[in-house]
């Protein structure tokens, strides 16, 4: 039985998202054809390991801009380019959230560059950029429309090129407008990023480093275009600001520590064991190499070729040298379940939660190894884990599914259609989420915490499937 693994992928559907901003890459499509809002699909990974590293250096940053560190959440994007951005949040609640593409873990050199970058876009949160930026974007469309339909009435006139000229010079005149509205919005993210890190201790070189090499990349690139293109001001002068807000910090030279510096590349080798080819990470890794990432690496590397026996005997190797490591256990636990051996995963998965009690991936692991095991006995202890890891995360919904499959274990029927309808109104199926809810709902003992749920799922679910229809 297959489930997710630490490296848990799925996509975010949401019309209606608005991304106003893409920090290190030029967001071309989006500028050629502004629209208010965008539907986007973008493939999600979730790892505990990775994502405490990133809420660990992102929440100080937070509190240093006056803002509740649980009101933004960061989403990790698996995409190879350097590149983060602030958007609209997919979670109920939240006005804005950070996405960090993986790119980001394979480009950057230290900690503190990835800091950087994590200010940058909180800079952008702060100053409530998503809704000026939709604004913008709004009254950029105005040239556009225009340009439109008088190229549209030249050419009904029979002028064609000059109807094709109109509509270009309307859609320059758009981006030109948004445009000189976003380079401002991205030099004052600058200055809002740099005081959070002084305010924090930490230094601004690491985000000055990372635009002077895209400052450089830019220039040298021959499609560079600064006035129609480029959203960020990376160039010359943006740079120059930056460096003197930075140099004139009294932690401009605060390095990262050696801790920090082993910390951010077993992180590097994790993403480089799962993203990149198996061969290849052996290669980049050889079995001579006998350091805690090199192990990491190679760990996953021979996990995914498969050659498990070798991946349990690197894990091993670390889980000894590390026996406080939760990560590693769960590296242990996943491998003894991809190995159809899932009773022996649940010690593992046990040791990874027993280390980090309030980490709700890791208990969703532990519940699927015990269900994998399809022992009715097991169902129980699988619901308790299941229980507070959805408390903790309720948009969970490979938690939800196995939720139902823990209740049809151990033959609740109703709950299981309950935890069903939980599953598809957190995807944003409302219409299967409507249908379960129901089922749920005519099992259920009436007046209970669990049936007045399905009611209000089914209420919910039913009308705004009937949205989706119209």
């Amino acid at each position: 039985m297959a489930f997710c693994n630490p490296l848990f992928r799925h996509s975010l559907h949401r019309a209606g998202w608005r991304i106003f901003t893409a920090s290190l890459t030029i967001g071309l499509a989006m500028l050629l054809a502004v629209q208010p809002s965008l539907a986007q699909s973008i493939n999600i990974i979730r790892d505990t390991e990775i994502e405490r590293w990133l809420y660990k250096h992102e929440r100080p940053l937070l509190k240093a801009a006056g803002m509740d560190p649980d009101s933004v959440h960061i989403h990790i994007v698996q995409d190879p380019s350097l590149n983060a951005f602030a958007a609209q949040s997919p979670i109920a609640g939240n006005s804005e959230d950070i996405f960090v593409n993986t790119g980001l873990f394979f480009h950057l050199k230290t900690p503190n560059e990835v800091i950087g970058v994590l200010a940058h876009e909180t800079g952008h949160i702060a100053g409530g950029d998503a809704l000026r930026s939709g604004v913008a974007m709004n009254k950029a469309g105005i040239p556009m429309l225009i340009g439109l339909a008088v190229g549209v009435a030249a050419m009904a006139a029979g002028a064609g090129e000059a109807g094709i000229g109109a509509m270009m010079l309307g859609q320059q005149a758009g981006m030109a407008q948004y445009l000189k509205f976003s380079v401002a919005q991205e030099g004052t993210a600058d200055q809002r990023g740099q005081k959070y890190l002084r305010a924090t201790k930490q230094s601004g070189m690491g985000m000055l480093d990372v635009f002077t090499r895209m400052a450089n990349e830019n220039a040298m690139s021959m499609y560079y275009n600064k006035e129609f293109i480029s959203d960020h001001p990376a160039d010359r002068e943006r740079v120059d600001m930056m460096r003197q807000i930075a140099e004139a910090s009294p932690y401009a030279n605060v390095k990262d520590s050696p801790e920090a510096m082993h910390e951010f590349r077993m992180i590097q080798a994790k993403l480089t064991g799962y993203l990149s080819d198996p061969d290849q990470v052996l290669i980049r890794f050889p079995v001579s190499d006998t350091s805690d990432e090199a192990l990491y690496a190679r760990t996953i590397a021979y996990f995914r070729k498969p050659d498990l026996q070798k991946a349990l005997s690197e894990i091993n190797t670390l889980i000894k040298r590390h026996p406080q490591n939760p990560y590693f256990w769960e590296v242990l636990g996943q491998i003894n379940v991809e190995m159809s051996q899932p009773q022996k995963g649940i010690g593992p998965y046990q040791k990874s939660v027993d280390l980090m009690p309030d980490a709700p991936l890791l208990r969703i692991a532990l519940a699927a190894a015990q269900l994998a095991t399809e022992n009715p006995a097991l169902a129980k202890p699988a619901i308790a884990n299941l229980k507070i890891a959805l408390q903790q995360e309720n948009d969970n919904a490979f938690g939800w599914y196995e939720a139902a499959l823990a209740y049809s274990l151990e033959g609740n029927n109703a709950m299981a259609d309950l935890a069903t309808a939980e599953r598809y109104y957190t995807t944003g199926a409302m219409g299967p989420a409507a249908r379960f809810a129901t089922r749920a709902a005519h099992k259920l003992p009436q007046g209970t915490t669990d049936w007045q749920r399905a009611n209000d799922i089914m209420s919910i679910a039913t009308r705004e499937a009937k949205e989706q229809r119209r």
